[in-house]
């Protein structure tokens, strides 16, 4: 089911893209489409809020979820915190529900739901974080989640503008064994177009309006050019052989990466998983927030400065995470592994 352009009946095109991304994660029974990642997630927290009757929402540091209010937050000078805003414009009484917790971190999660008890809406989450560069979940962290949730009768968002339908088709939830409540795409079931959707159990996305009380409405929620290409998009990601290729195509680039900076004593870590990986110039792995702003910024911007100076165009911030896409051929791979030999650092 989906709802588009403000409360009209859905087209033929959105009914058609909306059953594909329901066919795809499982955890998704109807959808709601938007115009990008941000009202995705600005409409799962309200219908989280609206569904709960409660204000408090968790996130957790590094994470990014878009440019909505409540959710450009920065740490306070405590562990467990409420947030303050990160960014001039957002009145401190917008952010002061949300909770700031260390990605991965178990027992912090454990004593936020201790402490606040019934008072918490939602827990949102990258389910594999991508704007503190590639942090992988640990194992059974998701779990953990998924479990306070449903002991305390919280929602579960996945933020999933960056994982859905990249690591593999549709979502990472049956990748890790866990379903989330409510799901937030982005502009990959568009693609590349101005879209977003936010989907989950009919219960919850019953609630919206026009059949619920909970407000949301958008002009060019589904318009027919974004939903058309993002038809055809999702046909051509159907085939499995697609994740693969890309899988095996990203691993020889960081192995061949890795060992060009071994071979130069600089100390560094990868982390990647499928297409998305990271280079963080630092000794250990990175888990979390604080241990990817341990690592030597300084480095990685002589090192993207020299790589693009042979052609090769990284993300300026050591923090941003690289994609390996199905227009990277080996020849692509190979002539990065290459520069990386050539520059000097």
């Amino acid at each position: 089911m989906s709802k588009g352009t403000s409360f009209g009946i859905p087209t033929e095109l959105e009914t058609q893209l909306a059953r594909m991304i329901v066919g795809a994660i499982g955890s998704v029974e109807k959808v709601r489409f938007v115009s990008s990642g941000t009202e995705a997630v600005m409409t799962a927290i309200r219908l989280a809020r609206g569904c709960t009757h409660r204000d408090k929402i968790v996130k957790f540091i590094g994470c990014y979820h878009g440019h909505v209010d409540h959710m450009l937050v920065q740490a306070g000078s405590g562990a467990m915190t409420l947030g303050s805003p990160s960014s001039p414009g957002i009145p401190k009484d917008f952010t002061k529900h949300t909770i700031l917790l260390p990605y991965n971190n178990h027992n912090m999660l454990e004593k936020a739901f201790d402490k606040y008890k019934n008072k918490i809406a939602a827990v949102i989450v990258e389910p594999i974080a991508g704007n503190m560069g590639v942090v992988l979940p640990q194992e059974g962290f998701l779990k953990t989640i998924r479990r306070l949730c449903t002991k305390n009768g919280s929602i579960l968002i996945f933020d999933e503008v960056i994982t859905g339908f990249r690591i593999r088709y549709g979502s990472v939830q049956e990748l890790f064994d866990v379903r989330a409540d409510l799901t937030c795409l982005g502009k990959i079931i568009g693609g590349g177009f101005p879209i977003g959707a936010c989907g989950g159990k009919s219960e919850l996305m019953d609630r919206l309006a026009p059949t619920g009380k909970i407000y949301q409405a958008g002009t060019l929620s589904g318009n027919p050019v974004c939903v058309a290409a993002g038809i055809e998009t999702l046909k051509l990601l159907k085939s499995k052989r697609i994740y693969s290729a890309l899988g095996s195509a990203t691993e020889i680039l960081c192995t061949g990466l890795s060992e060009t900076l071994i071979e130069r004593g600089i100390e560094h870590s990868i982390n990647r998983i499928g297409s998305m990986f990271t280079i963080f110039f630092r000794r250990g792995k990175v888990t979390d927030y604080d241990s990817a702003v341990e690592s030597d910024t300084g480095m990685y911007a002589k090192f993207h400065n020299s790589m693009l100076r042979e052609g090769i165009y990284l993300p300026p911030s050591q923090f941003e995470a690289c994609f390996v896409s199905t227009e990277h051929k080996p020849k692509d791979i190979e002539r990065t592994i290459l520069a990386a030999r050539k520059i000097k650092l």
